[in-house]
């Protein structure tokens, strides 16, 4: 990997996602915020850059024979993976925990009267994922593989209805945003998914479940904020120079 000063998180973990577990370990936001350098979020966190920068050296120096290089991938491919991997683990899960939590108000609530502000939270960032993924498929992913293919096949294509890729662009980095924000809530509010004393297998089990909601949550963010989006700009740029 090539570091320098000015590498932001995001770009750190675009190149090794092993460095992920690290920025996880100290809460810095490597996919939502992931703009900032390292220099910027410690000194925002009052967090140690240099020894961070260190334990992020050590990790580059192991061999890593099982990591996928996601910035190798063509497009097409990276997007029937976050497809097929992202999008429908979310599909999944959020019914089943929509259920769970209402659950867990209804036998929990009296004495942890947080489960339902966590429930609240989580409706709306499961309803506004789900809408959230319509607008990728429908809409910028389709147009991300039209680019591709007239790119290989060296045709020019029409300006979609939303003009550049920019705009869409933005408004679901704003959206990836707005669920980062509601998971850290949660998070504070479960205590870092830890049940209490006294919470049954359901309870403990949807805690479990929203723990790992959010970690591939994160891995799908940074997929796309880091890679994809980043992949799709400089695709549309290549078009502007053809003309």
């Amino acid at each position: 990997m090539n570091i320098t000063d000015q590498l932001t998180i995001g770009e750190y973990v675009a190149q090794d996602f092993r460095t992920a577990a690290i920025f996880t370990k100290y809460k810095i936001d490597f996919c939502c915020k992931g703009d900032k350098t390292l220099d910027e979020v410690c000194q925002k966190k009052g967090l140690n850059a240099e020894s961070i920068q260190e334990e992020i050296f050590s990790v580059l120096e192991l061999k890593n024979d099982d990591g996928i290089d996601f910035k190798s991938w063509p497009t097409d491919l990276l997007i029937d993976y976050i497809l097929k991997t992202h999008h429908v683990y979310i599909e999944e899960k959020t019914p089943v925990l929509f259920a769970f939590l209402d659950k867990l108000c209804k036998v929990h609530g009296e004495r942890h009267p947080e489960l339902f502000e966590v429930n609240k939270l989580f409706n709306v960032s499961g309803t506004e994922l789900l809408n959230h993924l319509q607008k990728e498929e429908m809409i910028l992913f389709p147009f991300i593989k039209t680019m591709e293919k007239a790119l290989i096949e060296n045709k020019t294509i029409e300006q979609p209805h939303f003009g550049s890729v920019h705009n869409p662009i933005t408004l679901l980095r704003g959206d990836h945003e707005t669920e980062g924000d509601l998971f850290a809530k949660i998070s504070a509010l479960t205590n870092n998914y830890t049940p209490p004393v006294d919470a049954c297998n359901t309870y403990k089990v949807t805690y479990s479940m929203l723990q790992e909601f959010e970690q591939d949550l994160h891995k799908h963010i940074h997929l796309e904020n880091n890679i994809l989006f980043p992949k799709a700009q400089k695709m549309e740029e290549r078009f502007s120079i053809l003309d």
